[in-house]
């Protein structure tokens, strides 16, 4: 038993002196703990999703048409688009025109469009368009979710608007406002309410649908299909999908990409660690012995990890084809663009990390978190929209996000050359200074000292 104690009280000491397998043990966890929470908005009053971009477009000059807009921009979850600036012009209002190219340049992917006949008058009913880009699943329907809610829950006079247009249209102004006239005689008699003000209150369209309306929000919250609403058929939406709809294998699409980046910046991270243990194992002494100089040593190394990263990326993407049916055959070319661009930002960062670390423990742990941060920040996990605003716009910021911003150009978009070469040029530059930082650090640095 004393052996094993005195066994026992080694590993203690050894633990406790291995600086990076302590923090990687209780540092890391919590350091991502407090990060995931503040991702997800655990303790967040409102855990939704904010600020999602919405253009809307007005087409009616119907008051409750107005409120509608004004409905869809007091709900935090969208940040709602009424005006375009073309060409770097002067701003002016949205058109029913100007949707479909902003949204197949990403500048929104929802827009609602409130057409002038919004109100039926051959029938009860409400009429609006939908404009999707539907490139993340959980995005959509969190949008359409929020839709319903805000249509259903503050615009039920719509529906009673269109009850007077149909009674006007089949009855006649006189007529209609002669039923009107006898309905309000009749309640006020039943229930001993003031005539003129129930006679006011149908004029106006409030026939009570506040009343269907609160159910049909319960039902939404609920996740209950049209079916479960009592709305439903009578909020006539008309869906029609942008970009993507032609996508062979719409899932594969959005995730392979996203999948695959985060597994890059593993193994090419890593290679770059390779540098402390080949100076542990005297191999880099060696080579500077010899004509071999540090550039040719750190560029033979970043090389590596390019090609390595885009073998793998492609080895991923045939997985995904065997697997999910992912068409990577029509857009060869665009992968194979954005596929070197991410594998040269992935081992540009590996080494920057391999720079700034010390030792191959340190970089190590230095690549876990790293990895894991902008894997989790990027959009990698879950969609950039569901995280609070702040958050939103440190990820532009992280490799992952432009790496997948730009698979997803590929897949979803079937993007040109042209249409790809913001995205490339912005992977290239995070190459261009990682390696600029990486190589100012060696040069400083003690790894290629004997």
């Amino acid at each position: 038993m004393s052996i094993i104690l005195t066994l026992l009280r080694k590993e203690y000491l050894i633990f406790k002196c291995d600086r990076a397998a302590f923090a990687l043990t209780f540092l890391v966890p919590a350091l991502m703990i407090y990060i995931f929470g503040m991702v997800f908005g655990i303790n967040r009053a409102d855990t939704g999703p904010r600020g999602i971009p919405l253009a809307v477009v007005n087409e009616c000059d119907n008051p409750a048409a107005l409120r509608l807009v004004d409905v869809l921009r007091a709900e935090k979850g969208f940040r709602i688009i009424t005006t375009t600036t073309p060409d770097g012009g002067a701003a002016r209002d949205l058109e029913a025109g100007d949707l479909k190219p902003l949204m197949r340049d990403n500048v929104f992917r929802f827009a609602i469009v409130i057409p002038s006949n919004l109100i039926e008058t051959s029938t009860v009913g409400v009429n609006l368009k939908l404009l999707s880009n539907p490139r993340n699943e959980i995005e959509t329907q969190t949008v359409n979710g929020l839709l319903q809610k805000c249509i259903f829950s503050n615009v039920p006079q719509l529906l009673g608007q269109s009850m007077q247009a149909s009674m006007k249209s089949m009855l006649g102004g006189a007529g209609k406002d002669k039923l009107n006239r006898n309905i309000a005689g009749a309640i006020s008699e039943s229930f001993d309410i003031n005539e003129t003000e129930v006679l006011r209150e149908l004029e106006a369209g409030n026939f009570g649908f506040d009343r269907i309306t609160s159910r049909a929000e319960g039902a939404a919250d609920d996740g209950k299909t049209k079916k479960g609403n009592p709305l439903g058929e009578l909020i006539k939406i008309e869906n029609e999908q942008v970009v993507g709809k032609d996508v062979k294998s719409p899932a594969a699409a959005r995730n392979v990409g996203a999948w695959a980046v985060m597994f890059l910046l593993f193994s090419v991270s890593h290679l770059a660690i390779t540098l402390f243990e080949e100076k542990r194992a005297g191999l880099l002494q060696r080579l500077m012995s010899s004509s071999v100089r540090p550039s040719h040593v750190l560029w033979s190394k970043f090389l590596f990890g390019v090609l390595l990263g885009l073998v793998q990326l492609m080895a991923l993407f045939c997985a995904g084809r065997l697997l999910y049916g992912l068409d990577i055959v029509s857009h060869f070319g665009q992968l194979l663009l954005v596929s070197a661009a991410a594998a040269g930002a992935c081992a540009g960062f590996g080494m920057l990390i391999a720079s700034i670390a010390r030792t191959s423990a340190a970089a190590g742990f230095l690549t876990t978190l790293l990895v894991m941060l902008m894997s989790c920040l990027g959009g990698a996990w879950v969609p950039v929209s569901f995280m609070p605003e702040v958050v939103q716009k440190i990820s532009v910021f992280t490799i992952p996000y432009w790496v997948i911003e730009g698979f997803m150009q590929v897949f979803w978009e079937g993007g040109s050359l042209a249409r790809l070469a913001p995205t490339v040029g912005v992977l290239c530059g995070i190459t261009l200074a990682a390696m600029s930082v990486a190589w100012w650090r060696f040069k400083r640095g003690t790894i290629f000292e004997p």
